[in-house]
């Protein structure tokens, strides 16, 4: 019997001190039940030279719908993407998204020194391209919905061939976002480093909806209504607002095995950088007549595939522009005005064989087409007499590639690329095609450049 009570009171204190466990450790609808981080990211790095075996600090118009090619003036891009997952008990999801990037921009060749940016241009040093918070599964609000804060691209696109981002929405704002549709109100203070002006913030209300399904494809629509946040800081020929829109349109290649992506976008004021591709390059500047500012733009391309060796990519892009600020040029002996009439037009072919799982031949093949309208003062006229003269520009490029990678399909990566560009234009004034491609070809009107890329996605 002694024996049984001192038996009994310890076992009510292991029961006593279980039930107290239990009270601490009941769940909570804020405990986490998966958190984890997640980094992904591209890198690109490349040996590129000019004809005269230098590097260069010049896209040969790539980056105006002139050519297509692996040409270039970026030795070195790395980008790292850093999410951090939550997922709470109930329900409620956390997302942290952070971009951070280093080298972009930056033309230069550098040794094992470290003097990256030793001269203060502050071009490509590292940077942080995104930072922000999505929350999602709130009970409130629909299962696939979601809020989002901070500093983002929203909705971007490039194309194939050209590599420019014609659609996107970068800066700081927030926005709410349900099974592919969503509005978001996005901020941006334009110019850049020390160009930025104080008391200049440009606004984007965007409204889009996305994959709708007909015509054998899928549909996106965007909608963008641009505004500045102070008109009194702006001049009287600025553009103050605006709105751009853009249909988007996904389906095989054109009948065809592959894929395809063809779009139609239109902007004016504002949004007169091809619709809907707002950012600190669209300043309040961005036109300079701002009731006259206005841009078309139109793009297709995609993947052919042939057969189980052969595939193709191709791209063609069409951009008008009037009156937006940067259009144009002061080249040579012609004084252009910044803002008149541009035609821009791009048609390029990708062919490309795979030998192996592990090798395949890229053949590219691009015609550029621009046609500008310039004021100008024949000198030593009347300097208030102003003249306008048209120039028509052509510009042809060819490339040949050995790519070597883990996956020859166009897409597959780890790669590195040796490839020679040839490139050749002619223009209508006599001014601008004496230049030729400028001072890093000799103002040659054919040239070339060469080296070897490598990219890898992770």
């Amino acid at each position: 019997m002694t024996k049984n009570l001192r038996i009994l009171p310890l076992a009510g204190a292991v029961a006593l001190l279980s039930g107290n466990a239990m009270a601490i450790e009941a769940p909570k609808p804020t405990d986490m039940l998966t958190d984890g981080w997640e980094v992904h990211g591209y890198a690109r790095v490349s040996w590129r030279l000019s004809e005269n075996w230098v590097s260069v600090n010049y896209e040969y118009g790539k980056d105006d719908y002139n050519l297509a090619a692996t040409t270039g003036k970026n030795p070195n891009q790395v980008e790292f993407n850093i999410s951090k997952n939550t997922t709470f008990r109930n329900g409620v999801r956390s997302d942290l998204y952070v971009r951070a990037e280093y080298g972009n921009g930056d033309p230069s060749f550098y040794s094992s020194t470290g003097s990256e940016d030793s001269n203060n241009l502050n071009e490509g040093p590292f940077e942080m391209k995104e930072a922000y918070l999505r929350l999602g599964g709130l009970g409130y609000l629909p299962e696939d919905g979601s809020i989002w804060a901070g500093r983002r691209f929203l909705n971007r696109e490039q194309g194939l061939l050209s590599a420019e981002f014609w659609k996107q929405s970068s800066g700081v704002g927030f926005g709410y976002e349900q099974n592919g549709t969503g509005i978001a109100i996005v901020s941006v203070d334009p110019g850049e480093k020390a160009e930025k002006p104080d008391g200049k913030t440009l606004h984007s209300l965007d409204l889009y909806t996305y994959n709708h399904k007909m015509l054998g494809g899928s549909f996106n629509f965007d909608v963008k209504a641009m505004k500045v946040g102070d008109k009194d800081n702006y001049g009287p020929n600025d553009a103050k607002d605006g709105v751009g829109a853009s249909i988007t349109y996904n389906r095989d290649y054109y009948g065809f095995d592959g894929w395809s992506l063809t779009a139609l976008a239109y902007g004016y004021g504002l949004a007169g950088n091809r619709g809907v591709n707002f950012g600190q390059w669209s300043g309040g500047v961005s036109t300079v007549d701002g009731k006259k500012g206005n841009s078309i733009f139109f793009t297709s391309y995609g993947v052919l595939n042939i057969n189980d060796r052969w595939q193709m990519a191709s791209e063609v892009t069409y951009l008008h522009g009037e009156k937006i600020f940067g259009l144009g040029a002061i080249e040579g002996d012609v004084i252009a005005s910044d803002g008149n009439t541009v035609d821009r037009l791009l048609v390029a072919l990708r062919p490309f064989y795979k030998v192996n799982d592990n090798f395949r031949w890229e053949f590219t093949l691009s015609y550029g087409f621009e046609k500008d309208y310039f004021d100008t003062v024949p000198a030593p006229t009347d300097a208030t007499k102003k003249i306008k003269i048209e120039n028509k520009t052509n510009i042809y490029a060819a490339e040949i590639a050995a790519v070597f990678t883990v996956n020859s399909d166009y897409f597959g990566r780890p790669q590195i690329k040796p490839f020679f560009t040839f490139m050749s234009k002619d223009s209508s004034n006599a001014a601008i095609d004496k230049l030729g491609w400028g001072s890093y070809a000799n103002n040659d009107k054919s040239t070339y450049q060469f080296g070897v890329e490598g990219e890898i996605w992770f």
